[in-house]
C-alpha cells in the first residue's frame, strides 16, 4: 500500500506560481517520475496495438500463419502492460495528487502559524479558508495530469513517426494538426484564467461573509439584522454564481474544441487513408490500423487539451497560495537568549513605563481601551516595541522563547472543537488537579458540572454552545491551567455578573501567589484586590498605589473607574 511521507516538505518556492508547481513537482519526483514512466508505457502499449492489428489483419489476407500467432501474441502482451501499467499509472497520480495538496496544506498551516497575529491583518478568513476548501485540488490536479499528458505527448509523437513512416502524408497531417490544434485552443486560455482569478477572489470574499454571520448570528438576532446581512450574502453569492457563469462559458468552449478540434483531424487522417487504401498505396490492414489510430487519438489529444486546462487553474491556485507563504511576520525571531533568572525579573515597557513587578498581582487602568490594548500587545510581542524582561530586550529573543514565557489572553481568543479536556491544557501537561483548580479560580465548576461528560465532554465549533460569560470564564481557565511565568490577562471578567466577577478577584490572586501577573480592567471589584495599580493616559503612566489610594489622589483614576459617578 502506498503511504504519503509525513515529513517536513521544506522551503517552497514563493517566487511566482510556475515556481510553486515546480517546487511541489521537485519535492516528490521519484513518484512523479516513477508515474510519468508508467503513464507513458500505459499510451505507448495502446498506441501499438493498431499496428499489432494491422500487421496480424495482413497476415491473415495472406494465409501466413505463424505471423498471424505471432501478432496476435503481441496484441494480447499488449493488454497485459495496459493493465499493469494502468493500476500504477492511477496509484501513482493519486500518490501525487495528494502529495501536492497536502503538502500544500502542510506549507499553508505552516505559514499560518508562523504569521500568528499577522495573518488575520493581511488576509481574510475567507482567503485562508478558500486555500483547503478548492485551491489544493487545483494544484493536485495539475500535478496528475502531467503524469497522463506527459504520457498522451509520447503517444502522439510515436503514432506521428509510425504514420510517417507508413504513409508520409499521413504522418505530416498529424504533424502539422497536433500544434495547430494547440494553437486553436491558445486564445481560450488568458480569458479563461482572468476569470478563475475573479471568480477565486470573489469566493474567498464571500467565505469570509458566511464566516462573520455564522460567528456573530446570536448578535445579529439580538439586533434583528438577519435580514440585512442575508440579502448581503444572497447578493455576494449571486456575484460569484455570475463569476462562475462567465468561467463556464470559456470552458464549456474548451471543452467543445476538446471534441471538435480532434475530430476534424482524425476525420482528415481517416479520409485520407481511405483513399490511399483505394488507390492501393496502402495494405487493408494499414487502412484499419489508420482507422484504429484516428480513433486512439481522440484520448491523448483530449488529455492534452484537459492539460491545459488543469494547468490553468493550478496556476491559480499557486498564486493565491503563494500570496499567502510570501507574507513575512510583524514580528521576527532574535538570536539571543533569555537567562534563566530574568524570567522572575520586571517585565518593562519602555515607551509606556508600565513595569510588571515579580510575583505581583498588578492591575492596569489606562483612560483609552486602546491604550491597555496596544501595551498589552507589546508585552506579548504581538507588535514591535522597547519591552525588556529581567533587562533583556524581548527583540533579541526568539518569538517561541517569548511565548514560552508570556501568555497574552484576550477576549478574541477562541475555543477549538474537541474535548473540553484538550481545550484547557493545551501543553498536555496539566495533571486533573491542575486543570480542577484552575477551573475553581475561574469560577467554571459549574460549567463543566452542568456537562453530561464532565472535562470529556465535546466542544463544538467556537464553543457556541457557552455563553459569553462560559466562555471567558473556560478561556480564564485555559489561561490558568498554563501557568506561564508572566500572564497578562485583558479584560477577564467583562462578560460575568458582579457576584462571580468577586468571586473570580478573590480567588485570582490565590491562584497565581508567587507569579508574575497582570490584569488590564476597569473592575472596582478586582482592582481593589490588586498588589498595584497602575493607571496610564495618553500612553504613559499617571500613577501609580492601591485602588483606594488611586480614587483619593487621582481625579483621571477615579472618572475612568467609576465612569463619572464619583
Amino acid at each position: 500500500m502506498i503511504s504519503l511521507p509525513v515529513a517536513d516538505p521544506g522551503t517552497p518556492d514563493t517566487r511566482g506560481p510556475l515556481r510553486y508547481l515546480w517546487w511541489v513537482a521537485r519535492v516528490q519526483k521519484w513518484p512523479m517520475l516513477v508515474g510519468i514512466s508508467m503513464a507513458i508505457l500505459w499510451w505507448l502499449a495502446q498506441a501499438l496495438v493498431p499496428a499489432a492489428l494491422g500487421r496480424a489483419i495482413d497476415a491473415l489476407a495472406g494465409s501466413r500463419t505463424g505471423d498471424l500467432v505471432e501478432w496476435s501474441a503481441a496484441i494480447l502482451g499488449l493488454g497485459a502492460i495496459q493493465a499493469v501499467t494502468g493500476v500504477l499509472r492511477h496509484r501513482f497520480a493519486v500518490l501525487t495528487w495528494l502529495g501536492a495538496a497536502y503538502r500544500t496544506v502542510q506549507v499553508t498551516a505552516r505559514q499560518a502559524t508562523r504569521l500568528g497575529a499577522t495573518l488575520p491583518k493581511r488576509l481574510s478568513t475567507g482567503e485562508v479558508v478558500s486555500v483547503g476548501n478548492s485551491d489544493i485540488a487545483h494544484i493536485g490536479n495539475a500535478m496528475d495530469i502531467l503524469l497522463r499528458g506527459t504520457g498522451a505527448l509520447v503517444a502522439i509523437g510515436t503514432v506521428t513517426v509510425i504514420l510517417l513512416t507508413t504513409s508520409p502524408p499521413l504522418g505530416l497531417i498529424v504533424l502539422i494538426g497536433v500544434p495547430l490544434m494547440a494553437a486553436a485552443v491558445g486564445p481560450l486560455l488568458r480569458p479563461l484564467h482572468k476569470r478563475q482569478h475573479a471568480q477565486r477572489d470573489l469566493q474567498g470574499d464571500l467565505a469570509t461573509r458566511a464566516s462573520d454571520i455564522v460567528g456573530g448570528l446570536r448578535v445579529l438576532r439580538g439586533i434583528g439584522g438577519e435580514a440585512l446581512f442575508s440579502a448581503r450574502y444572497r447578493e455576494e453569492s449571486q456575484g460569484v454564481r455570475r463569476a462562475g457563469v462567465r468561467v463556464a462559458s470559456v470552458e464549456s468552449a474548451l471543452e467543445g474544441a476538446q471534441i471538435l478540434l480532434p475530430g476534424v483531424l482524425i476525420a482528415a487522417v481517416t479520409w485520407l487513408g481511405a483513399q490511399f487504401a483505394l488507390d492501393g498505396r496502402i495494405s487493408p490492414g494499414q487502412l484499419v490500423a489508420f482507422y484504429a489510430y484516428a480513433a486512439f487519438l481522440i484520448a491523448p489529444l483530449r488529455t492534452v487539451t484537459e492539460a491545459a486546462d488543469k494547468l490553468t487553474k493550478g496556476h491559480v491556485a499557486a498564486r493565491r497560495v503563494c500570496r499567502i507563504l510570501s507574507l513575512e511576520p510583524e514580528i521576527r525571531d532574535g538570536t539571543g537568549t533569555l537567562p534563566a533568572e530574568a524570567v522572575s525579573d520586571v517585565l518593562l515597557d519602555g515607551e509606556s513605563g508600565v513595569a510588571v513587578r515579580p510575583g505581583r498581582l498588578t492591575a492596569l487602568v489606562a483612560a483609552v481601551p486602546e491604550e491597555a490594548a496596544a501595551i498589552t500587545d507589546r508585552l506579548g510581542r504581538y507588535t514591535p516595541g522597547e519591552v525588556t524582561l529581567g533587562g533583556v530586550s524581548l527583540a533579541e529573543l526568539p518569538v517561541g522563547e517569548v511565548r514560552r514565557h508570556i501568555l497574552v489572553a484576550d477576549n478574541a481568543a477562541r475555543l477549538f472543537t474537541g474535548r473540553l479536556r484538550d481545550e484547557l491544557d493545551v501543553r498536555g501537561t496539566a495533571t486533573d488537579d491542575d486543570v480542577r483548580l484552575a477551573l475553581h479560580a475561574a469560577c467554571a465548576d459549574d460549567i463543566v458540572e452542568a456537562l453530561p461528560d464532565g472535562l470529556d465532554a465535546r466542544v463544538a465549533e467556537a464553543g457556541r454552545e457557552f455563553s459569553g460569560g462560559q466562555q471567558q470564564r473556560l478561556r480564564l481557565a485555559r489561561a490558568l491551567t498554563a501557568d506561564p511565568d508572566v500572564l497578562v490577562l485583558v479584560e477577564p471578567t467583562s462578560a460575568v455578573d458582579a457576584h462571580t466577577e468577586a468571586r473570580i478577584a478573590d480567588r485570582l490572586g490565590k491562584a497565581r501567589a508567587g507569579r508574575t501577573t497582570l490584569v488590564c480592567t476597569t473592575s472596582p471589584l478586582v482592582l481593589d484586590r490588586a498588589d498595584l495599580v497602575v493607571f496610564v493616559e495618553d500612553g504613559k503612566v499617571r500613577a501609580e498605589g492601591s485602588h483606594r489610594e488611586l480614587l483619593d489622589a487621582e481625579p483621571g483614576y477615579s472618572a475612568v473607574v467609576t465612569r463619572g459617578e464619583g
